[in-house]
């Protein structure tokens, strides 16, 4: 060698030096890291405030990591993988967990993986596939059951009924109601910037709500909102004690987002459209708006008729006078009667012909 083979020196960001006449090979630092071990635990107290909100859906996600890290008795890791993922599952299920709800609690870990293995605080992650989840039913109010509600509500609390007529003809969320300043209401629409999804949206106002936003006169400063004097845990508090007076109590399912249900199922029942359901709930697909599809009954009205004449009376070969013609088919039909009765007053051409001869 005609130069030096190693280059002695404090580490920096060049090692060591490896020279020749045909290569010259640089060895760093700066690629090497040391492989460390977490707990989930302690993943979510680190990037906790960075991905989640404060609020209620914080403090569940904080729950279903914490028992997550329970079931792996606080083990270290890693490398997350596929068969440790399978065991968690199978051990919620056993808890008695419904796949809907293990679909939330991995959405939750799914989203803290992600974000360790983009830092390097993992290295690798296992495939998460969704549980197929079950339609149940979903509860909503009737109209005699909001006014007593609402009636037992609004005894305890004005601003208290005035957020929950607000929520059950927008059906917004409890959160978006809360949220709301003064300069997102305009005229006669409301404007939701704040939103689960993400993307805002704007609706018209009902006559209902546009008295519950308006606010009493009083003394001192205004606040920044209609409904900013509450908080989620005083309106949820009311709303408990409000239920259990009217003897819906022992209904778990009458929670404040029963309002947001009731919203949709009257939309849907008075003949809107699901696509314009979809956009006054600002759903993000269209599928989360399809579990109230099956409330529009009013286009199936007519196949009780066809089932409860008989046979004999049915109108054979008749376009018009089914009631499920096809609006492409309809017309050729009337087209062809009309054909068919031109040609039975028109006399044939070889007769006018011979009249005309004579």
């Amino acid at each position: 060698m005609t130069n030096e083979a190693i280059q002695e020196g404090y580490p920096s960001d060049q090692f060591s030096t490896f020279s020749s006449q045909n290569s010259k090979i640089n060895y760093t630092y700066n690629k090497i890291r040391e492989v460390k071990s977490y707990r989930v635990g302690e993943l979510f107290s680190a990037y906790r405030d960075i991905l989640w909100d404060d609020g209620r859906h914080k403090y569940n996600v904080s729950s279903f990591i914490g028992e997550i890290d329970e079931i792996l008795l606080g083990e270290r890791f890693s490398a997350f993988d596929q068969s440790t993922l399978d065991n968690l599952i199978g051990t919620l299920r056993q808890r008695g967990n419904s796949n809907a709800t293990i679909n939330r609690k991995m959405a939750a870990l799914s989203k803290l993986l992600r974000k360790a293995y983009k830092m390097g605080d993992i290295h690798s992650l296992p495939e998460f596939r969704r549980q197929k989840e079950r339609a149940g039913r979903i509860r909503f109010l009737e109209r005699e059951e909001e006014a007593r509600l609402f009636a037992a509500i609004k005894s305890r609390s004005e601003d208290a009924y005035r957020l929950s007529v607000f929520l059950v003809d927008t059906g917004c969320r409890l959160g978006e109601a809360l949220g709301l300043i003064w300069n997102d209401i305009q005229e006669h629409r409301v404007s939701f910037w704040i939103t689960k999804s993400g993307r805002s949206r704007t609706i018209p106002m009902t006559e209902r709500v546009k008295e519950v936003i308006k606010l009493p006169p009083a003394e001192g400063r205004r606040p920044k909102g209609p409904f900013t004097q509450l908080s989620q845990a005083q309106f949820r508090a009311i709303w408990n004690d409000a239920k259990a007076e009217v003897g819906l109590g022992a209904d778990d399912q009458v929670v404040p987002h029963i309002l947001r249900h009731t919203c949709a199922s009257r939309l849907v029942q008075g003949g809107i459209d699901i696509r314009r359901v979809q956009m006054w709930l600002g759903h993000q697909t269209l599928s989360m708006t399809m579990r109230y599809a099956h409330l529009a009954t009013n286009d199936l009205d007519g196949c009780v008729v066809v089932l409860e004449k008989p046979r004999g009376e049915q109108p054979a070969g008749n376009a018009e006078s089914s009631l499920f013609s096809s609006p492409v088919t309809t017309p050729s039909a009337k087209r062809k009667q009309t054909d068919e009765g031109a040609s039975a007053k028109a006399p044939p051409k070889a007769t006018r012909k011979s009249s005309k001869a004579k």
